[in-house]
């Protein structure tokens, strides 16, 4: 409770500085976190494979993917749902071969482990992202596909992360298309049913809704998405993190209304589950762990942020309209965070072989993305913002 009044008053005091710097809380928090746990002064006591941990990380996921699923604009899923669409198909599952056989060439791991570290590495990071997606000056569209990116692809590579984990433990009934088929296409089902229930239930102005205050229609929001997950808990089964987003634009497109006071109500709680999760996360590692890979760890997270994100994005942007510039940005902005530490902790906890070392390699790759991301996220919104604005500048002089 100290370290989480302390870190809302520190980031309250200097968010004015912070919207004119490099100055990250995220980053700020995933230090503090580091400093006073296992591997600093060991104040802060976690343990990696608790239910505390996994439960905070999932509230996170929750509340910032159905924020940015509430930020999802019809308008835009009808005409720009091609970039991110390429994203998912093409550039997710090269993002995870790039970083697998990476993996496989500088560490001891088998092909089976090290496409297993692939897949917990391709998703990107909403919580990292919505820096990006809320900031109004990035360009609409790169806003819509980074979010659209980021909000499906954890659902996306669960599917694979299980299946692996599957392979290596041994034998098994698991089998892979049917789960894909029931995790996957229940999530969407589940999503939209929900979503379009909860459309209906608030009425619009008039009746029971007349004299609803702005606060309580924000809270309906926020219970339609720990609702939403909660009915993939019960069978028949779906992803729940799937179901959440989808549930989100579901509302967000019947609702509009509903999803504008959800929107201006949630930035102190994202911000609260935001530093929650990195001063845990940062406390559960210590020096020693995330270096214990040596040098192969140290390639793992170049290859991952710098190789394998890059070339799978341009790759699977070959042929858009878009710009050097564009792609460069798309490309560096999938940081990896919260879903790829909560796959990992799901492969510790099934005792998988090689779980230990697959989340050293994990924990290591976060670390420095949340570094790495989280101090140029503000910077890099502002040099697209002003790419953007003189292209539309460029763009009126050749009219």
């Amino acid at each position: 409770m100290l370290v989480l009044g302390g870190m809302l008053v520190v980031g309250a005091l200097t968010s004015g500085l912070a919207s004119r710097s490099i100055l990250s809380l995220t980053a700020l928090a995933l230090v503090v976190g580091f400093l006073l746990g296992h591997g600093g002064f060991g104040v802060l006591h976690f343990h990696a494979r608790s239910t505390f941990v996994g439960d905070l990380a999932t509230v996170a996921l929750v509340v910032i993917l159905f924020r940015d699923g509430l930020e999802v604009e019809w308008e835009m899923l009808q005409t720009q749902w091609h970039l991110p669409l390429r994203k998912l198909v093409v550039a997710m599952p090269l993002t995870a071969a790039i970083v697998a056989v990476a993996a496989h060439a500088v560490t001891p791991l088998s092909w089976t482990a090290a496409f297993l570290l692939g897949a917990i590495l391709s998703p990107t990071d909403p919580v990292l992202s919505s820096g990006v997606v809320t900031n109004p000056r990035v360009p609409r569209f790169i806003r819509h596909s980074l979010n659209l990116e980021s909000g499906l692809n954890d659902g996306l590579a669960l599917p694979a992360v299980l299946a692996l984990a599957a392979a290596l433990s041994g034998p098994s009934n698991f089998v892979w298309w049917r789960f894909v088929l029931e995790n996957v296409g229940l999530g969407l089902v589940w999503g939209i049913v929900v979503g379009l229930l909860a459309g209906w239930v608030m009425p619009s102005d008039r009746g029971l809704a007349a004299g609803i205050p702005a606060y309580q229609r924000a809270l309906y929001a926020l219970g339609v998405a720990f609702l939403t997950y909660g009915t993939t808990l019960v069978p028949p089964h779906g992803n729940g993190l799937i179901a959440v987003y989808v549930a989100a634009i579901t509302l967000g497109i019947r609702r509009p209304d509903v999803a504008s006071y959800f929107q201006r109500q949630s930035e102190d709680i994202v911000e609260i589950v935001k530093i929650g999760v990195f001063v845990v996360f940062g406390s559960l590692v210590t020096l020693g762990t995330l270096f214990s890979g040596g040098w192969g760890a140290i390639a793992i997270v170049l290859v991952t942020l710098l190789v394998a994100r890059p070339v799978a994005v341009f790759t699977a942007l070959v042929g858009t309209r878009t710009d050097f510039a564009t792609r460069a940005f798309m490309s560096w902005f999938g940081p990896k965070g919260v879903a790829t530490i909560t796959f990992s902790l799901l492969v510790l906890a099934a005792h998988v072989p090689d779980a230990a070392r697959l989340f050293h390699y994990a924990a290591l790759v976060v670390f420095c993305s949340i570094l790495a991301h989280g101090l140029s996220d503000t910077a890099g919104a502002e040099w697209m913002a002003r790419h953007s604005e003189r292209q539309a500048e460029l763009a009126e002089l050749a009219q």
